[in-house]
């Protein structure tokens, strides 16, 4: 008999685990002027986005049928009704953004359909008042000029549930111009541009995570609400591209995308999650139920002791501070979903993509290789996105790029390899910790001189190529210039050549001193998994000791190998992971202009 998954017994267990974390935090005491409101204990701030647990709290009551459910999730409506601005909208406390508006919405709705049998007349008066000033606040500003794609993709849902609620037409002709408006922004593959910075009006930039746990699903709940063919049949297209990106222990790979500065490995901080898009599809595809499963069962790692969940597998290591709530909100929200649009009980457990070895796909689209050998899965980004009007000083600019591996991933030890931001920034000071002092976790070729600071992450303009070169081996290349944060070529030019094979990564690089002449690092941090040591054997060669899985890394002896320089600044809150930076100094070559570097991760027996 094939193996099967009890997917909504998953969805369920760890959807009260959350919601009783959540309930732990609410204010239930009647008298008090914020009965209702869910405490951050890190932020010290009431966020009018985690009403949104009024949906995973009305659910959970159906799951399990203790009243304490049904009163929290109407002292969360109560509250988040409270605090409902004049004009119809919620800002996104303590920020004034009110684009969230699409959010709290959606969830009021879900709920009131879900318990609507529960509530007074008094409360469902209350509640339809509420959400049509909301519905008519969205009528009103949501487009894509006014708000990064995913809030666009899901008022297209929040309002074709208000119709489906309310009766009100005007509701349902605007989420049909917001669907086809955010359908029009998708490319041949299905991703969509439009969660970065401005360009004439609208935003552009792809982001994998905020369409595999916001737009997607919110377009594909709409096209499931409305019966529009046009919009569900352009999700089921992008979602079979997006499911390579779902790595074989269910991480979620944004590690190209534009805001990979939430990235957690399991999807992102203050996003939703991508159960609710795979359950609206899981009669499509049969492996869609596997990527949901394993993207869970990944996410279950990032739960904290205090039952929140954190910013990656390393929170409590590297932050040593209890999260903010809004990952842990967000995904019961996202699995609330999950479980109501699930229709089995169970699924046939049917292999991913990132599953099966020996293949090598090029995103044309995206400038994005994904590799898979035995042994290794491994993504390479040369996105070329730029955020033309804000330059350095955007946010969406500090992505890994250039031609880096930007995820690498190893059986039997996760993630070996994990990007986080070229340079730590705050630009959101709810959403991004305080991190003095954190280096980059994303290799990189690199120096410093007293012109400034060139990296080949600067890079957006690097041009790749992908192949086999044999049967299971496979060749990327990378070529570009290091550049500064402004992309100002510093005088040096790389060439970047990946051998992958089953059991190693060889990396060959050619660098070109056309302007420049000065000392390179080339820096490869390594994830420092529970019980991970690693060590230099010789001048030549360093030893990488796993709990499960060893490795050798050897170079040619062309640099100097250095080990742990500046180890306690290799940490990110973003991922939250710690790592472990090894290190060649590279030399200009005298005579002469070019020098090659040659260094290799093998898997040591």
């Amino acid at each position: 008999m094939s193996q099967r998954i009890h997917i909504k017994k998953e969805y369920a267990s760890t959807l009260l685990e959350l919601t009783n974390t959540l309930l732990d935090l609410q204010i239930n005491q009647q008298s008090h002027g914020d009965c209702g409101a869910l405490v951050c204990k890190n932020c010290n701030v009431l966020h009018t986005r985690a009403g949104e647990a009024v949906y995973p709290f009305a659910v959970s009551y159906r799951i399990d049928g203790n009243e304490r459910y049904l009163k929290a999730a109407k002292d969360a409506a109560s509250w988040l009704i409270r605090q409902q601005q004049a004009n119809g909208s919620w800002k996104e406390t303590p920020e004034e953004w009110t684009g969230t508006t699409t959010d709290q919405l959606l969830m009021l709705l879900l709920a009131y359909e879900s318990i609507s049998d529960k509530l007074s007349s008094q409360e469902k008066e209350t509640w339809l008042s509420a959400a049509q000033k909301a519905a008519d606040y969205l009528c009103e500003v949501m487009k894509p000029e006014f708000a990064s794609i995913n809030y666009v993709a899901t008022t297209t849902a929040t309002l074709a549930k208000a119709h489906e609620i309310t009766g009100i037409q005007r509701y349902a002709d605007k989420a049909r111009v917001l669907a086809r408006r955010t359908i029009s922004k998708m490319d041949d593959k299905g991703f969509i541009n439009g969660e970065g910075g401005r360009g004439v009006g609208a935003k552009l930039g792809i982001d994998l995570g905020y369409e595999m746990e916001m737009s997607l699903w919110g377009l594909g709940l709409y096209a499931k609400i409305t019966g529009d063919t046009v919009v569900n049949n352009r999700v089921r297209n992008a979602l079979k591209e997006h499911l390579y990106f779902i790595y074989p222990d269910g991480s979620m790979d944004n590690s190209w995308g534009i805001r990979s500065n939430k990235w957690t490995l399991y999807g992102g901080a203050t996003s939703d999650g991508c159960q609710a898009l795979f359950s609206l599809y899981s009669n499509e595809d049969e492996r869609y139920a596997n990527a949901s499963f394993k993207n869970l069962e990944f996410l279950r790692k990032s739960i904290t002791p205090s039952g929140l969940i954190g910013y990656g597998p390393h929170h409590m290591r590297v932050l040593k501070t209890v999260p903010c709530i809004y990952p842990t909100f967000t995904k019961a929200k996202n699995l609330a979903l999950a479980y109501q649009l699930e229709m089995k009980e169970t699924r046939p457990y049917v292999a991913l993509p990132s599953q099966r070895e020996g293949w090598i796909k090029y995103f044309s689209n995206l400038d994005v290789v994904q590799v898979r050998t035995k042994n290794f899965m491994a993504t390479v980004t040369g996105y070329r996105y730029k955020d033309q009007m804000a330059g350095a000083k955007s946010k969406y600019m500090f992505r890994p790029n250039g031609g880096t591996i930007s995820y690498l991933w190893a059986e039997g030890f996760g993630a070996l390899q994990a990007s986080s931001v070229t340079e730590y920034s705050r630009p959101e000071p709810m959403s991004f910790p305080e991190a003095p002092g954190v280096k980059s976790l994303t290799p990189q070729i690199a120096y410093t001189d007293s012109s400034g600071h060139f990296t080949n992450l600067f890079e957006f303009d690097a041009h790749l190529k992908a192949g086999e070169v044999d049967h299971g081996r496979f060749v990327v290349g990378a070529k570009g210039e290091l550049k500064n944060r402004n992309w100002i070529n510093g005088g040096v030019a790389y060439d970047i050549e990946y051998t992958f094979a089953d059991d190693f990564i060889q990396k060959k690089i050619t660098l070109t001193y056309h302007d420049a002449y000065p000392v390179i690092t080339i820096s490869e941090p390594f994830i420092l998994e529970t019980g991970t040591r690693i060590v230099q054997e010789n001048d030549s060669t360093v030893l990488i000791h796993g709990a499960k899985r060893n490795f050798r890394f050897t170079t040619d002896g062309k640099s100097k190998l250095i080990l742990g320089k500046d180890q306690i600044h290799y940490w990110a809150p973003y991922p939250a992971l710690a790592a472990f930076p090894v290190q060649l100094q590279v030399t200009p070559p005298e005579p002469g202009f070019v020098k090659t570097v040659v260094y290799k991760i093998s898997i040591k027996n």
